[in-house]
This record gives C-alpha cells, sequence and structure tokens, in this order.
C-alpha cells in the first residue's frame, strides 16, 4: 500500500469515528450521580432510576447495590478513601454515626428550598434523622414491630381480638396457653433478638439512656418494669426461652401452633403469604402492641432506611433533587408494590391496597406510635450487649439484677468518651 493510500485510509478511519466521539462527548457531558442501595432495596431501585433521568435528562444515575452485611463496611471504608456515593440508602440506626463523622450533609438548606413538609412522615421515623436539631436524612421506607398472632386459638381462648393493656395481654396469652397446652406456648419472643425486651422498655417510658446519651438508664425503674413484664413471660411458661435459631422453621411452627403469637416486622407479611398454605391464609392477623396502660402507650421501634446525600458529592442540587423524587407518594407506592417495604409517606398510605388490608394497616396505625432508639454511634453494640445480658438473665445464668447492673457497667463504659467530650462543651461530631 502506496504511503498516499494509507493516508487516505487512516483520514477516512478517523471521519467514521467522529460521530461516535460527538456522542460520547454528549453522554459524558450529563451529570453523573452514584447511587448505593443495599440488599434487596439495591437490586430493585434502578427500575425506579428511568422516571427520574426522563425527568433530568441532564442527569444519569448509577445505581450499585451492596449487600447488607458488607454495607456499614464499606459505606465506611468510602468514607476514609473520601469515595462515598452522592446519595445512599442509609439503616436509620446508621444515621447518627456517619453524622457523628461528618461523612453526611445537614439537609435544612434543601428541606426549605424545597418547602419538604416533614410532617408528611409519621412523627417517630422521621425523628430518626434528626440529631441535634438537624434532619440529616429522609426516611425512604418504614420497619416498626407488632404482633402477628393465630387469630383462630386466640377465638378458641375465649378473646375476639389482642387485648390494648399488657394486664389484658397476659390473661388471654394465658388463656391461649390453656387452651394449646403444655407442649406448645402463648408467645414467641427469641432469645436472639433485642427488640422485644427495648419495645417493652420503652413502653414503660424508659430513655435507654439519660444524661443527654451518655449513661445507661437500664437500671432505672421505668426500664426495669418492662424487663420485669418481659421476664415473667418466660416464668410463667408463655414463652419458650430459646432462640430463633434453635426453631428450624418458624412458620411450620405458626402453623401447627407451637406458637401462637410473635413480635416481628413488615418483611413477614409477605412471607407468611408466602408460607402457610391458602386454607391457613384467614386464620393469621396482626394487632398493634398492647402497652402498659393501654393502646396509647403501646409504643414500639422506628425502624427503616433513609435517604441520605453525602459531604463530598461534587452534584448536591441533583443529588438532592433524586432524594425528592424517590420521596413522592406515588414513587414510594412503586417501590412498595416491587419490594413490599412500606411507605415512609404518609399520603401513601392511603392507597386501596394498603389501607383496606387489614394486616398491612395495622402497621400504619403502630406506625403513629413508635419510638427512635437513642441517637448516638454506639447504639447498635449496646443493643448487642443488651441482648446477651438478657439471654443470661431468662436462662438464669445470672440473676436479673446482676444482669442489668453488669449492662449499665457496659454501656457506661461504651460512653466513656460522650461524657469525656460534653464535659468540655462539645459532642462527638457537633454540628458542621
Amino acid at each position: 500500500m502506496s504511503r498516499r493510500t494509507v493516508a487516505i485510509a487512516v483520514a477516512a478511519a478517523v471521519l467514521a469515528a467522529l460521530p461516535l466521539s460527538s456522542g460520547c462527548a454528549r453522554r459524558d457531558s450529563r451529570t453523573t450521580l452514584r447511587f448505593w442501595g443495599m440488599g434487596r432495596e439495591g437490586e430493585v431501585v434502578a427500575q425506579l432510576i428511568g422516571g427520574f433521568e426522563r425527568e433530568h435528562p441532564d442527569v444519569r444515575v448509577i445505581v450499585q447495590q451492596i449487600p447488607w452485611s458488607a454495607a456499614h463496611e464499606k459505606l465506611l471504608t468510602a468514607y476514609v478513601g473520601r469515595s462515598t456515593p452522592d446519595v445512599s440508602q442509609l439503616g436509620n440506626t446508621w444515621v447518627p454515626e456517619f453524622a457523628a463523622l461528618k461523612a453526611i450533609r445537614p439537609l435544612e438548606s434543601h428541606l426549605a428550598s424545597a418547602a419538604f413538609d416533614s410532617s408528611a412522615y409519621f412523627p417517630g421515623i422521621w425523628d430518626t434523622n434528626v440529631i441535634d436539631g438537624l434532619a440529616y436524612g429522609v426516611p425512604w421506607y418504614v420497619d416498626t414491630r407488632l404482633l402477628f398472632y393465630r387469630r383462630d386459638l386466640l377465638e378458641r381462648a375465649g378473646w375476639d381480638s389482642i387485648p390494648a393493656t399488657w394486664q389484658g395481654w397476659r390473661e388471654a396469652m394465658r388463656a391461649v396457653q390453656r387452651e394449646v397446652g403444655a407442649d406448645r406456648y402463648a408467645i414467641f419472643l427469641p432469645l436472639n433478638e433485642w427488640n422485644p425486651p427495648v419495645i417493652f422498655g420503652l413502653q414503660a417510658g424508659s430513655p435507654l439512656l439519660k444524661d443527654g446519651a451518655t449513661r445507661s438508664a437500664f437500671q432505672d425503674s421505668a426500664f426495669r418494669a418492662g424487663f420485669d413484664f418481659y421476664l415473667s413471660l418466660f416464668r410463667e411458661g408463655l414463652a419458650p426461652p430459646v432462640t430463633g435459631n434453635e426453631i428450624a422453621n418458624v412458620y411450620q411452627e405458626f402453623s401447627r401452633g407451637y406458637v401462637t403469637m410473635w413480635i416481628t416486622g413488615p418483611w413477614n407479611l409477605g412471607e407468611f403469604r408466602r408460607r402457610l398454605p391458602p386454607q391457613e391464609q384467614d386464620r393469621w392477623a396482626t394487632a398493634p402492641m398492647p402497652g402498659p396502660t393501654g393502646a396509647a402507650s403501646g409504643v414500639s421501634l422506628a425502624g427503616g432506611s433513609s435517604l441520605v446525600l453525602f459531604r463530598d458529592s461534587k452534584h448536591p442540587r441533583e443529588a438532592w433533587a433524586l432524594i425528592e423524587y424517590l420521596s413522592r407518594p406515588q414513587v414510594q407506592l412503586e417501590f412498595w408494590r416491587l419490594t413490599g417495604d412500606l411507605p415512609a409517606r404518609v399520603e401513601a398510605w392511603r392507597d386501596p391496597a394498603l389501607d383496606q388490608d387489614p394486616n398491612t394497616r395495622a402497621f400504619g396505625v403502630q406506625l403513629q406510635r413508635v419510638v427512635a432508639l437513642p441517637k448516638v454511634p454506639e447504639i447498635e453494640q449496646i443493643m448487642i450487649r443488651l441482648q446477651d445480658w438478657v439471654e443470661r438473665a431468662v436462662r438464669g445464668t445470672v440473676p436479673p439484677d446482676q444482669a442489668l447492673a453488669s449492662l449499665s457497667a457496659e454501656v457506661d463504659r461504651m460512653l466513656e468518651k460522650r461524657r469525656w467530650l460534653r464535659a468540655r462543651g462539645r459532642t462527638p461530631g457537633g454540628r458542621p
């Protein structure tokens, strides 16, 4: 091939490549947002992103799905390496930790400029995102725990509904126990779950931590009242002293009546519909938690995930637009249909599919009565230690007084740095 022929061929190749290069340039000119979602939510959220990108053709969103088991470490690693995403899903008990690290932005300016209505959310759920008066996240989906129960066994025991008070509830459980016999139980309270004893403590009025969340309140009378009620259910033989791991298949055990009641969460709405046979679908129901003095005191835990905006995002305006889009009631309803995750926006609960299903509606009632855990980064470690000492007390390896004293001593040690900072007029993280 002559030199001239080669030159012509090269020129033709360059000309042929020009349209493609122009196209790439157009794609690259869009603002790119990175969104991290966890578990099933991370798999599904991409199906919602198309609607956002159509409304914002100058923005593209790259979704990365992260397993829940690796999410916390990956977020911390990204924070240290300054490679955090623009927007991420964050479990609401993680919000205080990442706020303390100053990894996520307070959203006050965005909330104000968008006239964002925080009253459109369940108050207890919204509160999980507020630290030192600043909102660091917008609830995405909500979670709480209430009673799943065998309606038929409760009725055979002489009760047509779950009583609203502890006293009435205990009487109903005793009646169920007489009905089902000594080899079965009125309620399942897995010893490897910290949630039930904490719920009873909150219902009795315990703040769990005191003195500005710098000391344990687990030895105070309020938590002790809830703890005593919890322990009494085991002492009376109403609950089996076992962990969830000691029961091979809890759905089968619920089906055969080994346990009549179970304090658990919304993920089991789908599981019960899927795992229990069709002829048993009308035998189970859900009910808001009873409380020591009636329905108003029947609080439960405020859980779920929030959407947060990371401080290192170079596109906070577009990132906030994505959070706003995913927070729309209709988008939340679509997310619920895809995942089963309950919407955080109260308006979405007016949809007939949610409002007319009594088992789902009970969650809507319970979500009006939820309480946030203390908003300190150490809270998950504290709950793990609580679970350990509570199990020892139930199994009788330590007396209840010693269990609470040991738990309090450990918690106070965990919070020592918090007290040191507070004494010097500082808070871990503090306001940015």
